[in-house]
């Protein structure tokens, strides 16, 4: 890595056109020293049907940096594999396409990344930058941080800074994760087990935007968490370990936790519609999501050992 980085930041990208607008204009107002000789942004099209390419190509004089590659419908996994495969760069960034960051976005990571290198005398670890949620489209860089917006996670393509190399000798990430979740959390267990370290780089901070809680939502999400249970279980069968099983939810603690909290289902989308109407309707969607996340949790936790037992014969 030594001491200066050209970076390669890679996005996914499947019908986010107005959010994907905001992103790309915040990364070509970056402000860099001398430690960044140069970056490039390699946007993936995954099959856009909303005309996100014929905007791009159409706009290209207003995006330098940009650089685009398309493929079907294949996923986000697939999407960042070629991004990484097609960079130019020696370090990669990978957000999401709904992500819009600050104008010292690049440099906090390049200044993690060298100051990094000379604690640890290796490039032997990534970057991992702060992600704030915010529902505010027009302005969505004036969110102030709050306590739901911490993750734990190891690694997260939300906004994380890795050398290439290292992403090339994990192999990249698995496509056989075709539905929603984990894709990024398993090629982390991947990483950790290479040795690589987190070095977490709250300067660099990327805003993830998405609309305010509606119910119109809820069957959507109800999906999200029943496939990200089939993928949890994914995620297990390559590396069943105690730690993955806490992170899939796939424990006796977490069906008595979130079956206790739902009284056993009592609390659904049904029962609590009147609640989380109501809460919408006086302003407050943030808490109502927070409450939907009862019966969500509980859908993910039944998603998880349904998909358990109709794979268990691969198990053993």
């Amino acid at each position: 890595m030594g001491e200066k980085v050209y970076f390669s930041v890679v996005i996914p990208t499947y019908n986010r056109k107005p959010i994907l607008e905001k992103c790309l204009r915040a990364l070509e107002t970056q402000q860099v020293t001398s430690t960044v000789t140069g970056y490039e942004v390699v946007v993936v099209d995954d099959g856009s049907t909303d005309g996100t390419l014929e905007w791009l190509s159409s706009n290209q004089s207003e995006f330098p940096h940009v650089r685009t590659f398309e493929q079907n419908h294949a996923g986000p996994a697939a999407a960042r594999n070629l991004g990484v495969e097609k960079a130019n760069g020696d370090t990669i960034i990978f957000i999401d396409s709904d992500l819009v960051v600050t104008e010292t976005f690049l440099q906090s990571h390049a200044d993690a990344l060298v100051a990094g290198q000379a604690q640890l005398g290796s490039d032997k670890f990534f970057t991992y930058g702060a992600v704030i949620n915010t529902a505010n489209f027009e302005n969505p860089t004036s969110e102030p941080y709050k306590i739901t917006d911490f993750s734990a996670a190891f690694f997260a393509t939300g906004n994380v800074a890795i050398p290439k190399h290292w992403l090339e000798k994990a192999g990249l990430f698995d496509t056989g994760f075709q539905l929603y979740g984990w894709e990024d959390l398993e090629l982390g267990v991947r990483l950790k087990n290479l040795g690589l370290k987190l070095i977490k780089c709250p300067q660099a901070v990327g805003y993830h935007w998405h609309p305010a809680f509606n119910t119109e939502q809820i069957p959507n999400l109800i999906d999200k968490e029943i496939q990200r249970g089939r993928m949890g279980v994914l995620f297990y069968q390559k590396h069943p370990t105690w730690e993955v099983r806490m992170m899939i939810q796939m424990t006796l603690l977490h069906r008595i936790l979130w079956g206790t909290l739902s009284l056993n289902g009592f609390l659904n989308e049904r029962t609590m519609l009147p609640l989380l109407r109501w809460l919408i309707s006086i302003g407050k969607s943030q808490l109502a999501l927070e409450l939907a996340r009862i019966f969500l949790n509980w859908y993910n936790v039944k998603g998880v050992y349904q998909a358990y037992s109709e794979m268990k014969p691969n198990l053993s």
